[in-house]
């Protein structure tokens, strides 16, 4: 049988989920669908006060595996969204109980969006973070294009997006994506001392606030998830993007201007 890439573990009211798919813990609509059975669980069992979202290996997570469509780029990210992403995102940020990020190493395209679903995060230094979509010609999606701005302003959004630039752990926590940077050894430590605290807490109020926020700063989520799914389809029709997969699987730098002009 093969191992979970969702590994959980409950302990003092905390759930544990640790991404475990080798080498760089890439999300397939497998492991999403792990993600979201293990989140209903947390949910339903009154013994969950508290999710702690972590990664095993050097990165946390590098996002989609863009291999599970093929190379030939014939996907509707529309349906591939609404099936997977969109509602995983929702359901974090339905779920009224506190979701806790620990992260190590590179946090990418997806990933990013489901790390900023959760209410609290915590980095070592060696933490980054890239919003990726550009790196194959594509526009950001899993609520990245809602929640990157909201933390960090619009021209910070703007900026990490066009250029695709990495942010690193301190440029994170001076913007507001990470709560705290703590020292790799330390991670693990300080994380679970974060999640038992929290679950030791007034989970119930928490879950109400939970609902504040989303309220006063998410109103328009799911709306917001339905037209990325919708520019994502357009994305993937586009020059952009068949220059940008074809120059990531051949290892090499895409020539978006050159492909424009073939359009």
């Amino acid at each position: 049988m093969a191992e979970a890439m969702i590994q959980t573990e409950s302990k003092d009211g905390v759930l544990s989920l640790t991404l475990n798919r080798p080498k760089a813990n890439a999300f397939n609509s497998e492991m999403v669908a792990e993600l979201k059975a293990a989140l209903k669980t947390a949910e339903k069992d009154s013994n969950v006060r508290c999710v702690l979202l972590k990664a095993s290996g050097k990165l946390f997570s590098a996002g989609q595996d863009v291999t599970e469509f093929g190379g030939d780029g014939h996907v509707s990210f529309r349906k591939h969204l609404l099936k997977n992403y969109n509602p995983l995102i929702l359901q974090m940020r339905m779920l009224e109980k506190p979701i806790l990020a620990a992260i190590q190493g590179a946090t990418a395209g997806a990933a990013l969006g489901i790390v900023l679903a959760c209410d609290l995060r915590i980095a070592s230094p060696e933490a980054r973070f890239v919003v990726g979509f550009g790196g194959i010609g594509l526009a950001p999606d899993s609520a990245v294009s809602l929640m990157l701005p909201t933390l960090v302003g619009l021209g910070r959004a703007a900026q990490a997006t066009f250029f695709n630039e990495v942010i690193s752990a301190e440029q994170a926590l001076d913007w507001g994506i990470v709560n705290a940077v703590v020292p790799a050894e330390e991670l693990e430590k300080m994380a679970r001392e974060w999640a038992t605290k929290l679950a030791k807490g007034p989970v119930n109020a928490m879950g109400l606030s939970k609902r504040d926020f989303n309220r006063a700063m998410l109103p328009n989520l799911e709306e917001v998830l339905d037209y990325e799914a919708h520019n994502q389809e357009i994305a993937g029709l586009g020059t952009d993007h068949k220059e940008g997969l074809a120059a990531f699987l051949e290892k090499r730098e895409p020539d978006y201007a050159k492909a424009g002009k073939k359009s």
